[in-house]
């Protein structure tokens, strides 16, 4: 990946980023920000609403456009510096989301460039839609997504770690029998 500064950047730069989206990664995100509404989550309730079925949080998608800024247009070294939004359409696990952005406005003396974002589903359709306010990098920045040590490290100790939560899952089951078991005990006459 290559950071851009505006010196090399010209209107009508575009840049996007395709994924589809699955519950695992809805529900870490869910959790990594606490936004614990049911709408996202418990499908009986999100059934009660206008969705019929638990919808992504919209800040979800918005991350997509963050992920274009920070990793294609302008790049590693940008700085996210505002951002409106629209949400225009619900998105949900198995949607194939695409996050565009485009730069309508340079201003260099500043150091800023202005983006178009928006993010269609599968079908075309606008999900999102805003304009945000950004600061490349001020030297090219060329960066690799994938440090060869954190990622030998992972998978070093991925296996481990899986193991690891295996275990300690078994250790509730098991704590949580024992503490049942040991009521039952001593309720005993």
């Amino acid at each position: 990946m290559t950071g851009k500064t505006t010196a090399e950047l010209r209107e009508g730069d575009r840049a996007e980023l395709t994924r589809t989206l699955d519950q695992s990664d809805i529900a870490a995100f869910i959790h990594a920000v606490g936004d614990y509404n049911p709408l996202h989550s418990d499908s009986a309730y999100a059934a009660t609403t206008k969705f019929k079925a638990p919808i992504a949080p919209g800040i979800f998608t918005a991350g997509m456009i963050s992920a274009v800024i920070g990793t294609e247009l302008p790049g590693p070294g940008a700085v996210y510096l505002s951002q409106d939004l629209k949400f225009l359409k619900p998105v949900r696990a198995g949607d194939t989301i695409t996050a565009r952005v485009e730069i309508v406005e340079l201003v260099r003396e500043r150091n800023r460039i202005r983006l178009k974002t928006v993010c269609t589903n599968q079908r075309g359709e606008e999900v999102l839609a805003g304009e945000a306010w950004v600061r490349p990098s001020p030297r090219s920045l060329t960066y690799d997504e994938r440090p060869v040590t954190t990622s030998v490290l992972s998978a070093a100790l991925g296996p481990w770690a899986c193991a690891a939560r295996v275990i300690a899952a078994w250790g509730v089951i098991w704590l949580c029998a024992l503490t049942a078991l040991g009521r039952r005990e001593r309720s005993r006459p």
